[in-house]
């Protein structure tokens, strides 16, 4: 098998954790691989459930609702950017898409529907856990932030409205669908206005300091971010580029 890379299974998941109550979902047409990733799944201490066709996955997801979704690109009945584009009309489960083609254009694609991460075959199931388990390490609004403190109130700028209790956004009234990603990078932005991040201080912050993979990934989010929010790299009225450097949050007037 050519889609997982050949390593000893880490002493981490040799026994199976305590069971975390979340449920991850296999999406993949390949059985020997779908049964290693679910079997380090398992052991990481989610309930799985493998599926091997787009459509039927779908299904299952309505039935019952996964937190983690382990998403193949190419799949039969429909693909994975199609698998990805109806869980977002009902489901918030953070989504890693499993691609065999390298080129940047299927990981642009994939993330504009909303995928959270991606990984291309063949990888590491080591470094695929290592992921999913940053992504559910990210501070969830109504606890508290990275730092420690409580996480601020509603925040207005301009026609923009975030509330990071309820995790809505609304432009001019109108609600605003966005990803967990999407609503974790407005939310770091908007909640220190004045600050410019850099990728590495967003991948920080979003997937964990430990986190290993494209940092352009960071750049790919904050497009589609700009794109649901009616803004373009050009106006840049909520989000701003500062080149060489990062990004920070605007103020909500064109900066053309």
């Amino acid at each position: 098998m050519d889609a997982i890379v050949a390593e000893p299974r880490p002493a981490a998941v040799t026994e199976p954790r305590p069971k975390l109550g979340l449920r991850a979902m296999v999406i993949e047409d390949e059985p020997d691989l779908a049964e290693v990733i679910a079997d380090y799944l398992q052991r990481s201490g989610f309930d799985v459930e493998i599926s091997g066709d787009g459509a039927a996955a779908v299904t299952a997801a309505h039935r019952l609702p996964p937190d983690v979704v382990v998403l193949d690109l190419g799949l039969p009945s429909l693909d994975g950017v199609e698998v990805c584009r109806q869980l977002r009309t009902f489901s918030d489960a953070y989504v890693v898409m499993v691609t065999a083609r390298a080129d940047e254009v299927d990981t642009l694609v994939g993330l504009s529907v909303g995928a959270d991460d991606y990984l291309t075959k063949p990888f590491s199931p080591r470094e695929l856990i290592a992921r999913i388990e940053a992504m559910l390490r990210r501070p969830r609004a109504g606890t508290v932030n990275a730092s420690g403190m409580p996480l601020p109130g509603e925040r207005r700028i301009d026609e923009l409205v975030i509330d990071p209790q309820g995790r809505e956004v609304s432009l001019a009234g109108t609600p605003i669908a966005l990803t967990r990603t999407e609503f974790d990078l407005l939310d770091v932005l908007s909640r220190r206005p004045g600050m410019v991040f850099s990728r590495d201080q967003l991948l920080s912050e979003l997937w964990g300091p430990g986190w290993v993979g494209d940092a352009h990934v960071v750049d790919v989010h904050i497009a589609s971010l700009r794109r649901k929010l009616g803004d373009t790299a050009a106006e840049r009225r909520y989000i701003r580029t500062i080149r060489g450097i990062g990004y920070r949050m605007g103020d909500g007037r064109s900066q053309r």
